[in-house]
C-alpha cells in the first residue's frame, strides 16, 4: 500500500489540514448562499411545509454533494457557477434522505447535526412530506438549469436520468432497503460494500458526474470520475464507521455508538479500527489513481479524498 507521503510526492500535492478546511469553508459558504437563493424561489404557500423544508435543509451539513457538482464542472473546463442550480438540487435530495432516515420507522434518531431531527420538531407526517417536497423541488431545479446560457437541454436530460437512477431503487433507496433488512444480521465484506455503494456512493457519483455532464465532459473522463466516486464513497463510509466508535459527539452532532445500538455490521465490526483505517487509506490511494489524468485541476478532489480519512466530524 502506498503511504500518504508517497501519494503527496507523486502528485506534488501539499496538504495542510487548516488550509484545506478554509478552502472547504469557502466552497460551503458559496453553496449556502446559493441554497438560500434557490429556496427563496421555491418557498410559498402553505407556510408550514416550507418552514419545515428550510429547517431540514439549513442545519449545518458539510455540503459535499453540491461541492462535487461544482468540481465536476471545473474538471470539464466549465464555469462552476453555471451548474449551481443542479448542485443545490443534489443537496436537497441528500437532505430529504436524511429526514426520512431519521424517522421512527427507519433509524429512529432524535438528533441530526446537533439539532432535533425534523420529525421531532414537526411530527412524522410533516417530516415525510418534507422529504417528498425536497425531492420534487430538486428535479424542478435541475430542469431549470437548462435556462442558463451554455447549458444544453440534452445534457440536462442526461443529468436527470443519472440522478434519478442514483436516488432511486437501484441506488440510494435500494441501499437503504438493504440496510434495513440487515439490522441484527451479520453480513460479509462484499455485501457491506454493495450496501454502501448504493446508499452513499451512487449519489456521490451522480453529483460529480452531473457537473461534468452539463459541461460536456467526454465519456472516457466521465468513466474515471465514476471510478473515483466509488472509491471516495467507500472511504467516506469507512471513516464514518470509525467515527461512530471513536468520534466526539459534540463534533459529529449526533450520538456515537448508533451502529452498535442498532446491531449493524460495519467495517469496524468486520476488521477492527486499525485495519479499517488501512482499508480507508487504500481507497484514497485509488482515488488518487483515477484522478491522475486530470493533473493539477483535480488537486481539490485529492485533498477532499484525503480529508475523508482524517476528519473528526
Amino acid at each position: 500500500m502506498m503511504k500518504i507521503e508517497e501519494m503527496f510526492n507523486k502528485y506534488d500535492l501539499k496538504f495542510n489540514r487548516d488550509d484545506f478546511l478554509q478552502e472547504l469553508k469557502t466552497r460551503q459558504e458559496y453553496i449556502e448562499k446559493s441554497l438560500n437563493e434557490c429556496f427563496e424561489k421555491i418557498k410559498g404557500y402553505p407556510p408550514l411545509i416550507h418552514e419545515a423544508m428550510h429547517y431540514a435543509l439549513f442545519n449545518g451539513g458539510k455540503r459535499l454533494r453540491p461541492i462535487l457538482v461544482l468540481e465536476g464542472a471545473r474538471l470539464a473546463g466549465g464555469n462552476p457557477e453555471d451548474v449551481v442550480r443542479t448542485a443545490c438540487a443534489l443537496e436537497m435530495i441528500h437532505c430529504y434522505s436524511l429526514v426520512h432516515d431519521d424517522l421512527p420507522a427507519m433509524d429512529n434518531d432524535d438528533f441530526r447535526r446537533g439539532k432535533p431531527t425534523c420529525h421531532k420538531v414537526y411530527g412524522d407526517a410533516v417530516a415525510i412530506l418534507v422529504g417528498d417536497a425536497l425531492l420534487t423541488a430538486a428535479f424542478e431545479l435541475i430542469a431549470s438549469n437548462a435556462e442558463l446560457s451554455g447549458i444544453s437541454a440534452d445534457n440536462v436530460v442526461k443529468v436527470i436520468a443519472e440522478v434519478s437512477k442514483a436516488a432511486g431503487s437501484r441506488g440510494m433507496i435500494g441501499g437503504q432497503i438493504i440496510d434495513l433488512g440487515t439490522e441484527g444480521i451479520d453480513i460479509d465484506y462484499e455485501n457491506l460494500q454493495k450496501l454502501h455503494q448504493l446508499k452513499t456512493g451512487e449519489l456521490f457519483k451522480a453529483s460529480l458526474k452531473a457537473g461534468a455532464i452539463l459541461k460536456d465532459m467526454p465519456e472516457d473522463e466521465l468513466d474515471l470520475l465514476e471510478k473515483f466516486s466509488y472509491e471516495f464513497g467507500l472511504a467516506f463510509q469507512i471513516a464514518d464507521d470509525i467515527l461512530d466508535v471513536k468520534g466526539d459527539q459534540n463534533l459529529i452532532g449526533k450520538p456515537i455508538g448508533s451502529d452498535e445500538k442498532n446491531n449493524r455490521t460495519t467495517y469496524v465490526t468486520i476488521f477492527g479500527v486499525e485495519k479499517a483505517q488501512k482499508l480507508a487509506i487504500k481507497r484514497v490511494e485509488n482515488c488518487f489513481m483515477y484522478l491522475g489524468n486530470f493533473g493539477k485541476k483535480a488537486d481539490f478532489l485529492r485533498k477532499l479524498a484525503l480529508f475523508t480519512i482524517c476528519r473528526d466530524y
